[in-house]
């Protein structure tokens, strides 16, 4: 389908995918100029990671644009190539931190960072999608301003709990993790409609109609056991791109 040989060192589907993942991301608008970062680790422990290269648009990133980094190489800012130095903080420490995470994702899409804008940024159930989330978001309110390696570790300390895979950071934007590309773009999406969903929701200035807490943790159950969504969404995002005659793999 791609035109990239599949040596073993280039981790070819990996990397598709996660270039996939740029470029919708681009195209939803879910992106902030040249900033933002995706990873993705390739190693059993999660050490080993692939990420974007710096200060590159999303919508531009092909999969043999992608850096690979090794969270134990103290090199690695000094590589002629070095990726951006909050993607370094943020991502590597928390590929350290939290094996767990095997693809992360750090955006400032529109919703979710007005929600963490909000003083109270919980995201109630007032729908399916916010229920999706319920108590199943990490709030941070201790943003330390740019993401160094120390306030990438702080965030990452946050995320032990494999059970919470969304943290909201408070005045910054929206930091998520799932098992594969596909999993985390798709919780990604419905993050980012849920909070949507919520903003819009306040801007009528009328009462909320908020799920009853057992019928939102239901929900959320419900969905996390749906099989096979997340593979189904992103495969056939990556359909259209091919349709399409995108150069994302190469």
């Amino acid at each position: 389908m791609h035109a990239l040989a599949p040596r073993p060192d280039h981790h070819l589907e990996e990397r598709q995918d996660l270039a996939a993942a740029f470029r919708w991301a681009a195209r939803l608008n879910l992106h902030e100029a040249v900033a933002n970062h995706f990873s993705l680790a390739i190693d059993e422990n999660g050490r080993r990671f692939l990420m974007n290269p710096d200060q590159r648009h999303f919508s531009l990133i092909q999969a043999s644009d992608l850096l690979l980094l090794d969270v134990d190489d103290p090199q690695t800012m000094e590589r002629s190539d070095a990726p951006d130095i909050t993607a370094w903080g943020l991502h590597a420490m928390v590929h350290r931190h939290c094996p767990h995470a095997r693809c992360v994702m750090h955006l400032h899409p529109m919703f979710s960072t007005v929600l963490a804008s909000l003083a109270d940024s919980t995201l109630p159930p007032i729908d399916q999608n916010t229920a999706t989330f319920f108590e199943r978001v990490i709030v941070d309110d201790a943003f330390g301003g740019l993401a160094t390696e120390a306030e990438g570790e702080r965030c990452a300390r946050l995320l032990h709990d494999p059970r919470y895979k969304v943290m909201l950071m408070g005045n910054h934007g929206v930091l998520v993790l799932g098992d594969s590309v596909a999993d985390t773009f798709n919780r990604l999406y419905y993050f980012e409609r849920a909070a949507e969903t919520y903003i819009r929701a306040l801007q009528t200035g009328r009462a909320l109609r908020v799920l009853d807490a057992s019928i939102a943790e239901n929900t959320a159950r419900e969905i996390e056991a749906y099989p096979g969504q997340a593979k189904r969404h992103f495969n056939d995002l990556k359909a259209i791109l091919d349709k399409e005659g995108s150069d994302y793999g190469q």
